[in-house]
């Protein structure tokens, strides 16, 4: 008697995970899938960045979480056009005892007015309260920029005595912190330049992808493309069609890492603990100023949107020139 073998059943093909910023759990149906629909348009539509995609979801969900309580239940799609400003600044208050500054609270508003608007031009509500509640004011203060030794200490695979890490990774990490300085690109931009856009071998010039998908082109001085030759040489990772910069195993590399590397730096040469990666590019905005740079031509550089947020580093120079005066001026030090 001949026994045929059991059909084997096909194995169930594992369900593709959601991504963690289009789930809404505090919401209800209808809700949550104008909320999904809003940030898929905004990644695809405005070209907006992943991080700043990840913290609109949070702050909807933040809010959607305190509507649970405030409301007594799930919002939906009805319960939402019914808000009122009152019910705005009640979050907006309760934010604020949780320790939540200014800009943090500005940032939720933001988003929260984005998805207000998104649900009118739906026709699933309106946006008129999102619209009706002031932002939070914010004290202006100055970024604070290195001196340039200080600066050019940073870049330097030199200033890297007694870190006992692969040399291609303090190469990388000078070429990194090398770009911010010397090109004042932000720590997003410098990392998501591509291999084969690699600014060296003579190329004086590089295009990079800033906030809002916002294309610029700013110039590469020499020592920076040398120090990026000097990484790729010694790289142990090649792909063409890969980042420029990549971490220990070969992938993109983080963030974290370079701001981790500038702490290290900063108590090898003893910097204040305003030097960050983002320093940098205050340095670089700062320096150009303070070498008669025109401020429209900075603005360029940097791809400011508005010439009123480059206008922060004349009062910087200004601060500096003050305090240059009454330290070694004789009259400034004497009572009149």
């Amino acid at each position: 008697m001949s026994v045929h073998p059991q059909p084997q059943r096909p194995k169930p093909v594992p369900a593709e995970p959601a991504d963690d910023h289009l789930v809404f759990p505090q919401a209800g149906a209808d809700l949550a899938n104008q909320a999904r629909a809003w940030l898929v348009h905004l990644a695809s539509e405005r070209r907006v960045s992943p991080l700043t995609l990840d913290g609109y979801s949070r702050d909807l969900r933040q809010f959607l979480s305190f509507l649970v309580d405030h409301l007594g239940g799930r919002p939906d799609l009805a319960s939402f056009a019914a808000i009122l400003p009152v019910d705005l600044r009640a979050f907006m208050a309760r934010r604020r005892a949780q320790g939540v500054e200014s800009r943090s609270l500005m940032r939720n508003l933001a988003g929260l007015r984005s998805f207000a608007r998104h649900l009118e031009r739906a026709g699933k509500g309106k946006a008129s309260a999102f619209a009706a509640v002031r932002s939070p004011k914010l004290s202006r203060s100055l970024p604070k920029a290195l001196r340039a030794d200080q600066a050019c200490d940073v870049t330097r695979i030199a200033s890297r005595d007694g870190d006992f890490r692969a040399p291609w990774i303090l190469a990388r990490d000078a070429a990194v912190l090398g770009l911010l300085y010397g090109a004042g690109l932000r720590i997003s931009e410098a990392l998501g330049i591509a291999r084969r856009d690699a600014p060296c071998g003579g190329v004086e010039s590089l295009t990079v992808v800033g906030k809002g998908g916002k294309m610029r082109t700013v110039p590469v001085i020499a020592p920076i493309g040398k120090a990026i030759e000097l990484y790729l040489e010694i790289c142990p990772y090649f792909d063409p069609n890969g980042p420029l910069f990549v971490g220990a195993r070969g992938g993109r590399l983080s963030p974290r890492i370079i701001q981790l590397t500038v702490e290290r730096l900063r108590g090898a040469l003893r910097l204040p603990d305003s030097a960050t990666p983002h320093a940098l590019r205050h340095s670089f905005a700062t320096h150009l100023l303070g070498r008669g740079g025109d401020l429209r031509s900075i603005q360029e550089l940097l791809g400011h949107a508005s010439l009123s947020t480059t206008q922060i580093y004349t009062a910087i120079d200004s601060a500096r020139l003050l305090e240059a005066y009454r330290s070694a001026h004789p009259r400034a030090r004497t009572s009149t």
